[in-house]
């Protein structure tokens, strides 16, 4: 009795994971070619206003690469992730050094690289236990396999959170500095860049001494490697 229980409980557990893989490699094929006009943060976000009793608009407005500030693109990439042209998903020496750091006993610091974030936000929720972790992993697995980086990138900028309720970088322009996405100039995308780590906490437009020297740093980074040129190396992929 016991051992039929068990073959029954592994057997439904494999048809599961295996529709699981199915469903989430056509989800993600789909992703690729067609705009993004939502994410499973948004819904979050909706939803704990939701429980709070509270409403919580949700400013967002899909652009497509030709349509994003080249300024915003690199500023971006100098703040979170300067190897993203290079890794496959996951930055083995920026991990490394974030877990020999926290072993020296330092404040523990991200190392998730834009990949990774555009998995999150995209399909799965916010928080770091490990089993958002492992999801994480497989759809960035699969982004990377199945999209080009300028994609995986472009979603992203439309999508990751920039304020209360503002996703994507056109609502950020309009919310900050009332310009479109085309239209942000270095210090606009080095100030939206900079409050990347805590978007709902800090302000683009009204920066304190803290966001200040970060986007000062972040337009240094944007020089040191190289300028809008750097963006070359992600749409020959």
């Amino acid at each position: 009795m016991i051992q039929d229980w068990l073959y029954r409980a592994l057997r439904w557990a494999a048809l599961v994971g295996a529709a699981f893989v199915v469903l989430s490699i056509i989800m993600v094929v789909l992703l690729r070619y067609v705009p993004v006009y939502g994410s499973m943060v948004m819904l979050e976000r909706k939803v704990e206003a939701w429980v709070a009793g509270e409403s919580l608009p949700i400013r967002h407005q899909w652009r497509p690469w030709e349509e994003l500030s080249g300024h915003a693109k690199l500023a971006v990439i100098a703040a979170e992730d300067q190897r993203f042209a290079v890794h496959h998903g996951f930055d083995v020496d920026e991990m490394r050094r974030a877990w020999e750091a926290s072993r020296n006993g330092e404040r523990l610091r991200g190392a998730s690289t834009i990949s990774q974030q555009t998995a999150k936000n995209l399909f799965l929720w916010t928080g770091r236990n490990w089993v958002r972790k492992g999801f994480e992993a497989w759809f960035t697995i699969l982004i990377e396999a199945l999209w080009p980086k300028q994609r995986i990138f472009e979603v992203y900028l439309n999508i990751v959170e920039w304020d209360h309720g503002v996703f994507g970088l056109e609502a950020a322009g309009q919310h900050y500095f009332g310009v479109s996405a085309d239209r942000l100039n270095e210090m606009h995308a080095s100030r939206l860049a900079a409050i990347l780590p805590n978007p709902r906490g800090w302000d683009a437009s009204r920066p304190g001494p803290r966001v200040e020297r970060r986007s000062q740093w972040i337009r240094q980074q944007m020089r040191n490697l190289g300028g809008v040129h750097y963006l070359d190396q992600l749409t020959a992929d």
